[in-house]
């Protein structure tokens, strides 16, 4: 089969059909995968516990150009084995927790499951980025199970409180989806709101912990 039957002219390392397909469908395979775990988990919690610490999630896979535009950014060849090895949010999740303490119980409870393999962890909560972004991100593999063989798949993993999800969809739209430079002087404020959120975050966090106290006296 030819190469570069892809009409995308942002993506530009050789690629045929086939291989197009079998990452969609791969990819989408292990996304499927983590979504039925946090479902599972979700279920479980509305059927014993007093509240489901998972608000909500959502899942996404990137496109073929936004791939390519990534493998650029980072100076890498543009080779479909590269893109493979190298570029592990192909396929991701976002899940939404009410508090902080949550994220932390959910991730351990994912990670803890047989059958997934954490290969990155990165906690942008303890250490939030220089413009103030907080999230907990993991990098996990699940095996896809074929006719042939099986595959290990990368998943991310971002989860955040509602707080953290509400400035960080915001600050994406400002930084990404604006032709505007964002001036020195916004990006200050809009890091000191993150700083904001969070002490918000804790503090609910904390308010929840006191009525959860009242109501064991």
């Amino acid at each position: 089969m030819d190469k570069m039957l892809c009409t995308d002219n942002t993506l530009e390392f050789p690629t045929t059909f086939q291989e197009i397909q079998q990452t969609q469908m791969l990819y989408n395979c292990a996304m499927r995968e983590i979504c039925t775990k946090i479902e599972n988990l979700s279920q479980e919690f509305e059927l014993n516990n007093s509240r489901n610490p998972i608000q909500h999630f959502k899942s996404r896979i990137k496109t073929p150009s936004s791939i390519g535009n990534k493998m650029r950014r980072k100076n890498l060849p543009l080779n479909y084995d590269v893109m493979r090895n190298e570029i592990l949010d192909i396929a991701g999740v976002r899940v939404i927790c009410s508090y902080i303490e949550d994220i932390y119980l959910i991730a351990d409870m994912i990670m803890k499951q047989d059958n997934i393999i954490t290969i990155r962890k990165k906690d942008y909560i303890a250490s939030p980025k220089p413009n103030g972004y907080r999230s907990l991100h993991l990098v996990v593999k699940v095996p896809i199970y074929l006719s042939g063989e099986k595959q290990m798949i990368p998943v991310e993993i971002q989860m955040r409180t509602l707080a953290m999800d509400f400035w960080a969809c915001l600050d994406h739209q400002l930084r990404y989806k604006s032709s505007l430079d964002v001036p020195s002087t916004i990006r200050s404020r809009l890091a000191f709101l993150a700083n904001n959120m969070y002490d918000a975050d804790m503090e609910m966090q904390q308010i929840y912990k006191e009525l959860q106290n009242y109501k064991l006296e």
